[in-house]
């Protein structure tokens, strides 16, 4: 069983965090799978993933650009791992639990603090984590953008 974070963003939005997740796994030789609630909110992080920064290129694609399996991220709505990646990110809505023993090297969810409604999903996500048999581990965001282990 891979590692589970939880990782409570307090600074940022998650469509600014992402990217800068994203590059440290690619640097890192990790393949990487995001998963979203909805085809339009995949749909809508592709945009932002082209566009996040003038000087930086993040290689991804989703479904309907096909070849999945060369993508280095792959957005989905969809539970599969079609890219053979190594860290799932999953975002706002998208039920964690199954994700426990899915053999993943990581597996993060990222949530929005300064939501009262993603923190509550995020409390109840934690609940199904630990009792689907995984040991979680949970991560601030902190002053300069970066995570810190807490508890």
């Amino acid at each position: 069983m891979g590692e589970f974070r939880f990782l409570h963003l307090e600074r940022r939005r998650i469509d600014q965090a992402l990217p800068e997740l994203l590059e440290e796994a690619l640097a890192a030789g990790w393949r990487v799978v995001v998963q979203a609630a909805s085809e339009e909110r995949v749909e809508a992080l592709n945009e932002r993933l082209w566009t996040y920064a003038d000087d930086s290129f993040l290689p991804h694609g989703s479904a309907r650009d096909g070849e999945a399996q060369a993508q280095p991220v792959f957005l989905t709505a969809a539970d599969d791992n079609p890219n053979g990646a190594r860290l799932r990110v999953l975002l706002a809505g998208v039920p964690a639990a199954a994700f426990a023993a899915a053999g993943y090297e990581r597996v993060a969810l990222l949530f929005d603090g300064r939501d009262e409604e993603a923190v509550a999903a995020a409390r109840w996500e934690w609940a199904a984590v630990k009792a689907a048999g995984a040991a979680p581990s949970y991560w601030r965001e902190g002053e300069d953008g970066g995570w810190t282990r807490a508890r």
